[in-house]
């Protein structure tokens, strides 16, 4: 049986539920469906170091590059701090 779900691709890795979720939010305001993928056990413990807390943003394979373009401004002024 074929699924309905669109491949999703992960566009970035992101540490922290603040920041997955204001990612999420700004590319769902774009019309973009989201995803979100939590690694290890961040979310259960409340940690955020050494891998623990990061998430991945998935988007539907076909909306990948337009999702990439909305949050380049954001990624990169993350990347300054």
């Amino acid at each position: 049986m074929e699924s309905s779900r669109p491949d999703l691709v992960a566009i970035c890795t992101v540490q922290g539920e603040l920041a997955a979720q204001v990612i999420k939010s700004h590319l769902e305001s774009e019309g973009i469906p989201v995803l979100l993928k939590y690694g290890g056990g961040g979310r259960v413990f409340g940690l955020t170091v050494d891998g623990w807390g990061e998430i991945e943003v998935l988007v539907p394979q076909e909306l990948a590059e337009e999702a990439k373009h909305i949050i380049e401004p954001q990624e990169a002024g993350r990347a300054e701090e």
